[in-house]
């Protein structure tokens, strides 16, 4: 499998090649990073690629707050006309430990979780960063944190094509405000 080299998405100064979706959570580039904060009663925030990918390896680092629950879209989409622009798609998981993170949740699809069996709860170091590795190619997706894999399933429901979104969760009126910390976001892609 040759693949192309890798290509940083974010370019670590501006947002330059993102745009948000849904929500108002805040993003900001800053030292580095893409931090999202989270906004009171705002429906999950997405800032989402320009551009759209097919085949993958998509590798980021992560930390996020305690008591906020976020997640990166792959190959998602937002029409007009579905739930009115909505970010929909495969979700990977990010979530402080013992949690979900690493598996694939079907955001807006009305699938719930696309990832059936979550035996591994606590390869997420809570407060620190977190190396995250995703590989989609055709209908398989395959996941890796901190170098443990955590997922390998195939998935025929979603989207073959689509961006990369980074979430902020919603919160209910009276928490946060919650960060989350994007760096060293980079993708290649497959053949």
């Amino acid at each position: 499998l040759k693949a192309t080299g890798w290509v940083d998405l974010f370019n670590g100064k501006d947002l330059t090649g993102w745009t948000q979706k849904n929500g108002t959570a805040k993003y900001r580039a800053e030292e580095g990073m893409i931090i999202g904060t989270t906004a009171p009663a705002s429906p999950n925030s997405f800032l989402c690629t320009d551009k759209t990918y097919l085949n993958f390896e998509l590798a980021f680092e992560v930390n996020v707050d305690q008591g906020l629950n976020s997640g990166v879209q792959i190959r998602s989409l937002s029409k007009p006309d579905y739930q009115n622009g909505r970010v929909h798609g495969a979700q990977v998981e990010i979530e402080n430990a013992p949690g979900e993170s690493g598996y694939i949740y079907g955001e807006a699809t009305a699938r719930d979780w696309i990832s059936k069996q979550q035996p591994i709860k606590d390869a997420y170091k809570n407060g620190e960063w977190n190396a995250y590795l995703v590989r989609a190619y055709g209908d398989r997706i395959q996941t890796w944190i901190n170098g443990q894999k955590i997922e390998d399933l195939e998935d025929s429901l979603s989207a073959v094509e689509g961006f990369v979104g980074l979430q902020v969760h919603s919160i209910k009126s009276g928490e946060g405000p919650y960060q989350v910390r994007w760096r060293n976001i980079k993708l290649r892609e497959l053949p």
